[in-house]
C-alpha cells in the first residue's frame, strides 16, 4: 500500500520557512569565516572582566598575567591593554608596584598608538607617575640618609659608653690615689647605706639589703638580724658564695656578754658582700627587700669596688 505524505498547510509551512532562514542568517557567517570580529570582541570583553576582578580581589599578580596573555591574543587592542597594565603597575595598593613599568606601557601606548583613545589619559598619568617616582626616590634617599645617620649615631654612642668606662675606671684609680684607702666604714641600717670614709671625707656611698629582721642588733644565732656597734674588717674571701666578701669581727666582747647573759650562742659569719652565685642578673633589684641572714649585701660590681678600697682591719661602724 502506497504510503500517501502529508500535506502541511500554508500556514505552517510559512513559520518553518521563516525559523530556518532566521537560524541561517545567525549561523552563516560563522560557518564561512570562522570567527567573526564580533566574537572576537565577546571573548576580549570575556578575558577583560576576568583581569578586572583579578585586579579588584587585590591578585594584581594575577591581573597583569591575563593582560599579557591578551596582548599577544589581541593584538587590535593592545592600546586598551597597555593602558590598564600601566595603571596596575603604578597602582598604590600594588605592594609589588612599578614605576618603571608603568611608565614603560604607558611610553609605548603614546610611541606606537597615536590615535588611540587612550592617549590622553596616558599622557596625565605618565606625568603623575615621574612625579610619584621622583617623590619615592627622594624618600628613598632620605631613608638611606637616616640610616646612615643611625647607624653613625650607634656607633658614636657605642663610643660614649666604652669611654664612660674607661673614665669610671680611671675615676676609682684616681680615687685611691687623691685620697687613699678608706680608714672607716659607716653603716646606717634604718637608711640602709653604707659609707666608706678617708679622714674624715666620704669617698662612697652605697644602698644597702640587711638581715632578714633588720630592726635592733644582733642577739644570738639564727635571729637574722644585722649586728649594732664597732668592728673591724678582719678577713676577706675571694670563694664566697656570694661572689666575693669581706668578714666582719662579730661578735665583739660588748655581744659576747650580751649573748652570756641570754644564755645563748651570739652567732657569728657576718660579711660585707656580693649577691649569692649564679643570680648576679638581679643586680640593684637585691635592695627591694632585706634578704641576708644579718649580713650586709651590696652588688657584685660594688662589693668589687669597696673591697679595693677597704684593707683589713678597716674600722666598721653599724648603726641602727
Amino acid at each position: 500500500m502506497t504510503k500517501i505524505p502529508r500535506i502541511r498547510p500554508d500556514g505552517e509551512q510559512s513559520r518553518i520557512k521563516a525559523l530556518l532562514s532566521c537560524f541561517m542568517a545567525f549561523i552563516l557567517p560563522f560557518l564561512i569565516v570562522g570567527c567573526t570580529p564580533s566574537y572576537e570582541g565577546f571573548l576580549f570583553k570575556s578575558n577583560l572582566r576576568e583581569a578586572n576582578d583579578f585586579f579588584n580581589q587585590g591578585n594584581y599578580r594575577a591581573s597583569l598575567n591575563k593582560y599579557e596573555q591578551m596582548m599577544s591574543d589581541y593584538p587590535e587592542s593592545a592600546d586598551r591593554v597597555l593602558f590598564e597594565m600601566g595603571v596596575i603597575y603604578a597602582h598604590p595598593e600594588n605592594k609589588q608596584k612599578d614605576y618603571e613599568k608603568s611608565l614603560e606601557c604607558f611610553q609605548k601606548l603614546l610611541k606606537d598608538y597615536p590615535e588611540s583613545r587612550y592617549r590622553q589619559n596616558s599622557m596625565a598619568l605618565t606625568s603623575l607617575v615621574k612625579d610619584a617616582m621622583n617623590k619615592e626616590n627622594r624618600m628613598t634617599a632620605q631613608e638611606k640618609q637616616i640610616e646612615t645617620v643611625g647607624k653613625e649615631l650607634q656607633s658614636k654612642g657605642n663610643e660614649v659608653i666604652l669611654l664612660k668606662k674607661r673614665i669610671e675606671a680611671l675615676e676609682k684609680k684616681a680615687l685611691i690615689t687623691r685620697t687613699g684607702p678608706a680608714d672607716r666604714i659607716l653603716v646606717l641600717k634604718k637608711e640602709r647605706l653604707l659609707m666608706l670614709i678617708s679622714k674624715d671625707q666620704v669617698l662612697k656611698t652605697y644602698k644597702i639589703a640587711l638581715g632578714k629582721d633588720p630592726n635592733g642588733p644582733k642577739e644570738r644565732e639564727g635571729d637574722n638580724k644585722t649586728p649594732e656597734g664597732t668592728y673591724i674588717i678582719d678577713s676577706r674571701n675571694r670563694d664566697s658564695k656570694y661572689h666575693l666578701s669581706l668578714h666582719i669581727s662579730y661578735p665583739n666582747e660588748r655581744d659576747k656578754n650580751r649573748a652570756k647573759k641570754m644564755g645563748v650562742s651570739p652567732g657569728g659569719n657576718i660579711m660585707i658582700h656580693g649577691i649569692k652565685n649564679g643570680f648576679s642578673w638581679i643586680g640593684d633589684f637585691h635592695r627591694g627587700f632585706d634578704w641576708t641572714n644579718g649580713c650586709i649585701a651590696v652588688t657584685d660590681e660594688e662589693i668589687e669596688e669597696i673591697a679595693r678600697l677597704v684593707p683589713n682591719g678597716t674600722t666598721v661602724d653599724i648603726r641602727p
